[in-house]
């Protein structure tokens, strides 16, 4: 569903399970800050709200969002972490870059999670500009980081 249509910080909260004893890894990328902070607060955010605490939380950052994939598996390959939320955004410019970005960071973060069948989750904004990306890291739209970690959170009650 197009974001348009939905607010990417609302969610079903019926079989949420107790994470609080869980662990979980987030993944940063550096390249566009304000936004991947933004996605940052809101995914720490909900992981609070759901009763994980700080120290249940560890934070790496990776130079951009191409490097989430090596960044995601070095945190998965930990016996204690359980999940691991990769948090980046790339915006569309004018030359195929952004076609290859996108499609490497997808199947990498995919195959991190099969690799190590834990969740590994794509917290990635592939927006057409500056705007789009604020609206939904916190903005209009919601914070893709809240949708991350309760991605996250679901996919350990599975």
């Amino acid at each position: 569903m197009a974001t348009a249509l939905k607010n990417l910080s609302e969610y079903q909260s019926e079989g949420i399970r107790d994470v609080s004893a869980r662990r979980f890894g987030i993944v940063v990328a550096e390249w566009n800050h304000e936004v991947t902070e933004a996605l940052f607060e809101g995914a720490i955010a909900t992981l609070k709200q759901h009763g994980v605490p700080d120290e249940n939380v560890v934070r790496k950052n990776v130079p951009g969002s191409f490097e989430l994939s090596l960044g995601g598996q070095y945190l998965a390959q930990r016996p204690d972490i359980d999940a691991v939320i990769c948090l980046g955004c790339v915006i569309q410019g004018e030359t195929r870059h952004f076609d290859f970005i996108c499609s490497a960071v997808a199947h990498g973060i995919t195959e991190v999670g099969l690799k190590y069948n834990k969740p590994v989750i794509f917290g990635v904004l592939t927006p057409d500009n500056q705007q789009q990306a604020l609206d939904r890291a916190g903005g209009k739209h919601g914070n893709k980081g809240d949708e991350a970690a309760i991605t996250a959170i679901k996919m350990l009650s599975f």
